[in-house]
């Protein structure tokens, strides 16, 4: 597949078939994906393949946990877990939590995650991460930057072997219970549960933003980027 075909066609995919992933694909999968760049090349991140039956079961819990805060944002109108979020939202949210978990369903994503064919935690070291935003008086991202790469190339590298998948945060808002878990040290972060797993269909138009919508030219407010 050429990049841009794989660019414009890897979207995010919870609904597998009964096929199993063999180790040596998804050994395939991860060797490719360790070219992904990270500052100073220090490739900060650790990967955990989940493959005991009551780890995965007790992952699936902590992420169906935060899963539903999520969805009780949502019906409170607000963006889930935003980082301006003023405390009447967070208080709303809070609010919706029994309704969240209300409309849980058997065959959900979020109820079925230890089903996966494919179950990753990926973790962040931070003793060797450069988050030159640290001491900034905002939400702190900048770290990412060396470990966010890494997964997307998982998904690529995925891709190319005709598997798909989604790279879902959620359940880092359970992160001392995945550190217990899965006997994750102090000095590593939950960065992301990858799932991978062979489609039970193919997603081949994605929807996204045009580029003049998010690009502009000299200033942010400046004049719309284009062709020319």
């Amino acid at each position: 597949m050429n990049l841009r075909d794989a660019l414009r066609t890897t979207g995010s995919t919870r609904e597998f078939s009964a096929r199993p992933v063999d180790d040596a694909v998804l050994f395939e999968v991860l060797d490719d994906a360790r070219f992904a760049p990270s500052g100073g090349n220090r490739q900060a991140w650790r990967v955990i393949v989940v493959k005991d039956i009551s780890q995965r079961r007790a992952v699936a819990a902590a992420y169906l946990d935060a899963w539903h805060d999520y969805v009780a944002h949502l019906l409170a109108g607000v963006i889930p877990f935003s980082p301006l979020a003023s405390d009447d939202d967070r208080l709303a949210a809070l609010a919706q939590r029994s309704a969240a978990e209300d409309r849980s369903r058997p065959d959900d994503f979020s109820e079925r995650l230890n089903e996966a064919p494919v179950m990753l935690v990926v973790c962040a070291n931070l003793e060797v991460l450069a988050a030159t935003d640290r001491d900034l008086d905002r939400y702190q991202m900048v770290g990412g930057a060396s470990i966010y790469p890494f997964v997307w190339s998982i998904l690529l590298a995925a891709r190319e072997r005709e598997l798909a998948g989604v790279m879902t945060t959620v359940a880092t808002r359970n992160e001392s219970d995945l550190r217990t878990i899965l006997s994750i040290p102090a000095t590593y972060a939950v960065a992301s549960i990858v799932i991978l797993g062979y489609p039970a269909k193919r997603l081949t138009k994605l929807s996204r933003k045009p580029v003049g919508s998010f690009t502009t030219v000299d200033s942010f407010e400046g004049e719309a980027f284009s062709p020319g």
